[in-house]
């Protein structure tokens, strides 16, 4: 019988490789970004274009200045939600295995025919969280439009196009246009903040809402779930948190690199200046933050849980 050479193995790659490449391939993508933008502010047109649109889209005579306390409220509450709901989202799609389950009490003002689902205790923490967002949402809404403060968000001028488009040159050229953030955002900033706050923030809202067990059944609203399948909101919901941590990570950078004593001051302290308050209160909102990412285990959850419903082991 003619003798057979044995099966080569077949080729793997280290499990460091991916991550190294993307990495690499990043830097490269990114050096390449700078290098284009530099090139670009070199021209006499693109640097014609900057000096006639230097990034700060005018804002009307009547629009506040400054960042009242309750914003900095606001702001710091939002933070905790969205990376505590960040952090409960990825344990519901990824964990297979749940520590722990919650039922609610079919009791009280909400009563429902049949027996309530059961659901994991993750999930009943990243339901509960994205309650209280979205109350917090509601509460910002309210103060915003009533102190005007709504204007430095919504673009009252065509000019943030291109004001947008000059500030995005001057920070891919790493020669970044000057901020003042206490008196009027840059356009990237405002058209950033706009899609943030009335488009991806909703659009997390009434896709989670459609995955949720509030949302009517089939055989409830049959029209309805036809109109808005399953699908659309779990093919939206994961790149919709995906873009929130890609905006948190980008704001942090910006806000650390852009004078952080100064922007500290403007987001924490509800003051313009250069003292060590705002920074301050910023570790301390980071340490409440890190504080409550331990604490949002199955051994804290659970007599928290249990207040409102049942909670079980399996």
């Amino acid at each position: 019988m003619p003798q057979t050479s044995p099966a080569k193995p077949a080729l793997t790659q280290a499990p460091w490789f991916r991550p190294t490449a993307v990495g690499v391939g990043a830097v490269v993508l990114l050096a390449v970004v700078v290098l284009v933008a530099k090139w670009l502010r070199s021209t006499e047109a693109v640097s014609q274009f900057i000096a006639t649109y230097p990034g700060h889209a005018p804002l009307p005579s009547w629009a506040p200045e400054g960042l009242p306390a309750w914003l900095n409220v606001q702001h710091f509450l939002n933070m905790m939600f969205i990376v505590l709901i960040v952090r409960t989202g990825l344990q519901v799609r990824f964990v297979t295995r749940p520590q722990g389950y919650w039922k609610r009490n079919n009791k009280g003002l909400v009563k429902t025919k049949g027996q309530p689902k059961k659901i994991s205790l993750d999930l009943w923490f990243h339901l509960t969280l994205d309650a209280l967002w979205v109350l917090n949402g509601l509460v910002f809404f309210v103060l915003m439009f009533a102190t005007g403060h709504w204007v430095r968000l919504v673009p009252t001028s065509w000019d943030v196009f291109p004001h947008a488009l000059s500030t995005a040159i001057q920070y891919a050229s790493l020669d970044w246009p000057l901020e003042n953030g206490w008196v009027n955002y840059n356009a990237l900033q405002q058209l950033t903040y706009f899609l943030v706050v009335f488009v991806a923030a909703p659009l997390a809202i009434v896709t989670g809402l459609r995955m949720s067990g509030a949302w009517p059944t089939n055989a409830k609203a049959p029209r309805l779930n036809k109109a808005y399948p399953m699908e659309w909101a779990r093919a939206l919901h994961f790149p919709t948190m995906a873009f929130f941590v890609v905006f948190v990570i980008v704001h942090v950078t910006l806000v650390l690199t852009t004078g952080a004593l100064q922007n500290l001051n403007h987001m924490f302290a509800a003051h313009d200046g250069g003292d060590w308050l705002g920074f301050t209160l910023f570790a301390v909102a980071v340490l409440v933050i890190v504080g409550l990412w331990f604490l949002a285990r199955p051994l804290f959850l659970r007599p928290v849980a249990s207040t409102m419903g049942q909670v079980t082991r399996n």
